[in-house]
């Protein structure tokens, strides 16, 4: 007995492949609106879990969920391509499950900092309206809406983005929980990530007299999950052989073969300038010997002016400590790796993509299409799958034992099948 999932903001499918991992959940469309990720996400249907060719090249639409009208009855566009839309896909079965999670730039402090106007004019803001009007429509019985933990302390237009959601769900008739800075942010690095990354998960369903309950049933169920101490990033490295960056855009042989054995997928140096790689040798040495010089913000943003001659007011270096989670995986990571070094002096690099999946605790089965800049973006932008599949093992508890709680409707069950 599976439960029929839509998925939007899919990206290349963190969510959808912890979901699928327990074999109770099957997606019916996943909806994203960048080329590379949706191929992405496409062959990982295929090749992993064993989706149609012909289905997924149907129920996997790269569109804009903004045009939600279109996205829904069908479109046909010259970017987009056509698709009689969401409705025709999924005809007369039943939509037990929406995730998803708006692009979170407009809410990340990071890209607050960046931005001249603190992201207020940004139109991602509003891109949960988008997942409003979908739930909307298609009426769950609950839904997963995932995001930064920067979207507590948005405020464009001066009111507080948390509280425009808390009164969107509740205008459609779902309940979500007041206390969303207490009840609803995790640390994924407590949940088989090993990494540090903050995320806000509301989880809602439809308002009924047991609808509080379900809803802090689902929290205190998620946070009973946690374990007791963090997964460092070592995991991540293990079992990889050691690569050496590309230096002055010349290709090298690592980038395919290793003393003549092809390399994991996707676990390709970058190019870094010779000076480049000369701080990061200094930096993870300094970590190995204990030295540990370098640790401080203002020791880095020193070693930053000193060689490289210009002023700054936020380190730019960062070396990962196997002894601890790694800092948060980014989509930022794509325009550079030097917030994320690899802790061997050796090595003397950034991360690769496959070592940023491994952190991000993608299966190294998972392979990434597109460029390399597409390949990190998609990660960093990405839920990581071994969260995504302990919050779906809570869901499938909640559906399950609290079935009088929900009052399922017939058809609920598919029959058909297919912080710390």
């Amino acid at each position: 007995m599976k439960y029929n999932v839509i998925d939007l903001f899919a990206g290349c499918g963190g969510l959808t492949d912890g979901f699928l991992q327990t074999g109770r959940f099957n997606t019916l469309a996943a909806v994203d609106w960048e080329y590379p990720t949706v191929q992405t996400l496409k062959k990982r249907l295929i090749t992993k879990w064993n989706y149609n060719f012909d289905d997924v090249n149907v129920n996997v639409l790269h569109f804009d969920i903004q045009r939600t009208e279109e996205l829904i009855n069908g479109y046909s566009d010259s970017v987009f391509g056509e698709s009689k839309g969401v409705d025709s896909l999924i005809g007369n079965k039943s939509v037990d499950l929406i995730l998803g999670g708006p692009p979170c730039q407009a809410y990340s402090i990071a890209g607050r900092v960046r931005d001249i106007n603190g992201m207020q004019d940004d139109y991602r803001n509003y891109l949960f309206e988008s997942y409003v009007n979908m739930v909307q429509h298609y009426q769950p019985k609950a839904f997963v809406f995932e995001n930064v933990e920067g979207i507590l302390s948005a405020k464009p237009g001066g009111v507080q983005i948390v509280d425009r959601i808390k009164i969107a769900f509740n205008e459609i008739g779902y309940e979500i929980t007041d206390n969303l800075r207490t009840n609803a942010l995790f640390d994924t690095s407590f949940y088989n990530v090993p990494q540090k990354r903050k995320r806000l998960i509301i989880f809602g369903v439809k308002k009924s007299d047991k609808s509080t309950q379900i809803v802090r049933n689902f929290y205190a169920q998620l946070k009973g999950k946690a374990s007791k101490y963090p997964v460092n990033s070592k995991v991540a490295f293990d079992n990889l052989p050691k690569i050496f960056p590309c230096q002055n855009s010349t290709k090298n042989s690592h980038n395919v073969k290793l003393n003549g054995v092809p390399l994991p997928k996707n676990h390709e140096p970058r190019t870094h300038s010779n000076r480049d790689i000369e701080i990061f040798k200094l930096l993870a040495n300094d970590i190995r010997t204990g030295e540990e010089k370098y640790t401080s913000s203002q020791a880095l943003i020193q070693l930053y002016k000193e060689k490289t001659g210009k002023d700054s007011n936020f380190h730019k270096y960062h070396v990962i400590r196997e002894d601890k989670p790694s800092n948060t995986i980014p989509a930022h990571l794509y325009k550079d790796g030097l917030r994320h070094i690899h802790p061997d002096p050796e090595q003397a690099r950034s991360i690769t993509v496959r070592e940023a999946a491994r952190l991000q605790s993608f299966d190294d089965n998972f392979e990434f299409l597109g460029s390399k800049s597409d390949q990190y973006k998609m990660i960093g932008n990405a839920v990581p799958p071994e969260f995504a599949k302990i919050i779906a093992e809570t869901i499938l508890e909640i559906f399950e034992n609290e079935t009088d709680d929900l009052i399922l409707e017939p058809g609920f069950f598919n029959k058909q099948a297919y912080s710390h």
